[in-house]
């Protein structure tokens, strides 16, 4: 069977913590940042988790992670 393709694009959104999860990071960032509040620009920086209801999708994105 052959090696199963991973999704370039996705790949470079996404990495892998030690124990298993997916981290991304947070969109809403990239303009307009005068009219956000500075606490929710702080929350921003921050990296998330991929949510367990999306997780079956990215796996199938990205299969090796």
């Amino acid at each position: 069977m052959p090696k199963m393709k991973t999704k370039r694009a996705a790949k470079k959104r996404v990495k892998a913590t030690a124990s298993g999860k997916l981290k991304r990071r947070a969109g809403w960032k990239r303009h307009k940042l005068e009219s956000k509040e500075p606490k929710r620009r702080r929350r921003l920086r921050k990296a998330g988790l991929i949510s367990p209801a999306d997780l079956p999708r990215i796996k199938v994105l990205v299969p090796y992670l």
